[in-house]
């Protein structure tokens, strides 16, 4: 796991952070790695889950449509419906 430690009242140092942080993670994918920790995917990079997963996110999203027509079921995260 990384760990980024950046002064969050420093605009620069904070997007420079984010940057890196997305090369990272477009370095893993490219490398036919992961984004995700053992944990899950989290709310933080939710924006890559259809570069990892590709068509089985439509797959997943029929899935969650089916169960939760009404998005009940913790609306908002990972899968946006």
């Amino acid at each position: 796991h990384t760990l980024l430690t950046f002064d969050p009242g420093d605009a620069e140092e904070v997007a420079r952070c984010k940057a890196f942080n997305e090369r990272l993670i477009l370095r893993a994918l490219a490398m036919d790695g992961t984004c995700t920790g053992e944990h899950g995917i989290g709310m933080g990079k939710m924006r890559f889950l259809d570069a990892e997963h590709g068509e089985a996110v439509g797959v997943m999203r029929a899935v969650k449509l089916a169960l939760d027509p009404n998005n009940l079921m913790n609306p908002g995260k990972i899968l946006r419906v």
